[in-house]
């Protein structure tokens, strides 16, 4: 549990390394961040403008791999959307099948009130008066015929609302078909945009040198690095000593379970996840369901300040909310990082934070 009592210097060197080697072997830790001494091993020291060029490519990368991140959102809200919508529609479906068959029971019964009017009604009912033997019998039997009378408006008039209800229902099924193919399309063009926007940023990978990737991935871990010793350095790890609740453990124990496994848009597990699939699902092993989005879960959630926040909680990151991570504690959040990384531990600082949300406050 974070308590917010380690030294600054501990802990920012506890979370520098954006890898996180030392513990993905430990995916069973709960709450708390693993705390090996990252080592830093002197290399050669490149141009400067070497430095400035692969500075440009990390820059081009993150805006790439943004975009995607962006993009991926969009494409999981479709696909929520359209299992509500699909949802709706076959409920729709059961209710027109159902007032179809209450419409030609209707109808039948409206057809023998119709024939038994027809049969009985011959003659003016005083000629029937003057032919029946017995004048209560014809009394009585007009009283019936009243009846009858009340009850066959009473059917049509159901019969009426049934239809009206029918019309109303295929209006209905027309409208939601119509979000539904709006929300195919959407997805179509978001699918198309993640797998344009990393194809671009694996090409741009492709064609460095091997020492250019090595010096990359250190540039990478140098900006997370600073990030978050600058974050740590504003003194807010003192102020954070909050306890997970029972449910917020049980989420945090699901997520950090998942480290190591791959990075894949869309996904949400067993076998991968992007960021807002690991969350979702880590939330829904608490039996405590969340938003499927890193924006949704922006929006709907309940949220809380930074100092206030505990295990389990999560993390939004950027403006547009588009990513996400779970606090863990002791300043450390676990996430799906983007395409071509695995789930893994890194600072909670090392990304510039939108907001904290609490999904069972």
């Amino acid at each position: 549990m974070g308590s917010g009592k380690r030294s600054l210097t501990t802990a920012a060197m506890a979370l520098a390394c954006a890898c996180a080697c030392a513990v993905l072997a430990t995916p069973g830790v709960a709450y708390a961040s693993p705390t090996p001494t990252p080592t830093r091993t002197p290399t050669a020291t490149p141009t400067p403008a070497a430095d400035k060029d692969l500075e440009a490519v990390r820059a081009k990368l993150d805006e790439l791999y943004h975009d995607a991140a962006l993009a991926t959102d969009a494409y999981n809200a479709a696909e929520e959307k359209a299992k509500k919508q699909s949802a709706e529609l076959v409920d729709l479906a059961r209710e027109i099948v159902k007032g179809q068959a209450k419409l030609d029971k209707l109808k039948d019964r409206a057809g023998a009130a119709a024939r038994a009017q027809y049969r009985g009604g011959g003659l003016p009912p005083e000629a029937r008066l003057w032919l029946s033997d017995d004048p209560q019998e014809f009394l009585d039997g007009a009283g019936r015929v009243r009846q009858g009378q009340h009850a066959t408006k009473g059917l049509m008039g159901e019969l009426t609302r049934t239809q009206q209800d029918l019309e109303q229902y295929a209006k209905d099924a027309s409208a939601q078909w119509q979000k539904l193919e709006a929300n195919r399309k959407a997805k179509a063009a978001a699918k198309k945009k993640i797998k344009q926007r990393i194809s671009d940023a694996e090409k741009l990978e492709s064609q460095l040198e091997k020492e250019e990737k090595e010096r990359l991935a250190k540039l990478e871990e140098e900006a997370a690095y600073q990030a978050q010793t600058a974050w740590l350095s504003s003194g807010v790890l003192a102020e954070i000593n909050s306890e997970a609740s029972a449910q917020g453990k049980k989420a945090v124990k699901y997520a950090t379970g998942q480290i190591g496994k791959p990075y894949e848009w869309g996904a949400e597990g067993p076998k991968s996840y992007d960021c807002s699939g690991l969350t979702s699902q880590a939330w829904a092993s608490a039996g405590h369901p969340v938003p499927r989005t890193s924006q949704e879960q922006w929006k709907q959630l309940h949220r809380v300040d930074i100092k206030d926040m505990r295990p389990g909680d999560l993390i939004i990151y950027f403006d547009d909310a588009s990513h996400v991570g779970m606090y863990i504690g002791d300043g450390a959040i676990v996430h799906a990082p983007r395409p071509g990384r695995t789930v893994t531990i890194t600072g909670a600082g090392s990304m510039p934070i939108l907001g904290v949300v609490r999904p069972d406050a």
